[in-house]
């Protein structure tokens, strides 16, 4: 397999010792991919069928599943894979590979979300630049999910009026009118606005519009303080 060192160093370096799961029923196929990806520095899980994937346990860092479309025998198919995990709240960027030339399946595997849908025969570096794209995308989503559980936990030490005036605050009221809607006078709205702001470890109110955003649709944790998991 000759591909430019130098793009291997730089995708190794990238990919910090990301997994990446191989599923397809060609045992030479899985195999050649297995070297190209550890040669590039990743960790790497073969598989030879759906069922023997969906037993495993999968990474907590980045990854990237490389799925055959179909299998022979009663094993589901990769785009019943796909849905199953979508079903189970599974993140796992996908790069279809397929000795079959389907536009219909192609086209509703990427509606669905996945990174390429590479035919057979493939270059290696069109196999490397996917995964790489794939395990950028789930390095991606793990940031995003560290910010909001970090954002969780710091609402979560709030107080029902300190959360009640994180939100008046992230509305654009001042203090006088926090007072007003609350019913409570000017002086505690401060006191309480202040106490909010050194637990969230946060210096203006767009610093706290910021951290709501921040927990995206999942608004209901910032008035409750209950943690919900992302769907």
């Amino acid at each position: 397999m000759i591909v430019a060192r130098q793009v291997r160093e730089s995708v190794a370096m990238s990919s910090n010792q990301a997994t990446v799961y191989v599923v397809d029923d060609e045992i030479q196929i899985r195999n050649a991919i297995g070297i190209l990806c550890e040669e590039t520095g990743h960790q790497v899980r073969l598989f030879a069928s759906t069922d023997e994937f969906m037993g495993e346990c999968l990474s907590q860092g980045p990854s990237c599943l490389v799925l055959d479309v179909r299998f022979p025998g009663t094993s589901p198919t990769g785009l019943e894979l796909q849905s199953r995990l979508t079903e189970t709240g599974v993140s796992i960027p996908i790069v279809f590979i397929s000795g079959h030339l389907d536009v219909r399946v192609s086209v509703e595997a990427m509606k669905r979300g996945a990174v390429e849908f590479l035919p057979k025969p493939f270059r290696e570096q069109e196999i490397l630049d996917a995964i790489r794209h794939g395990i950028e995308r789930d390095r991606r989503r793990m940031e995003r999910e560290d910010v909001v559980r970090a954002a969780r936990r710091r609402v979560e030490t709030l107080t029902a009026r300190e959360r009640e005036i994180m939100l008046l605050m992230a509305e654009g009221l001042v203090a006088k009118q926090i007072s007003a809607r609350l019913g409570v006078s000017e002086v505690t709205a401060k006191v309480h606005r202040a106490r909010m702001m050194r637990k969230l470890e946060l210096r203006s109110p767009i610093e706290v519009v910021r951290l709501i955003d921040s927990m995206g649709r999942d608004a209901d944790a910032a008035r409750t303080g209950v943690s919900h998991p992302l769907t």
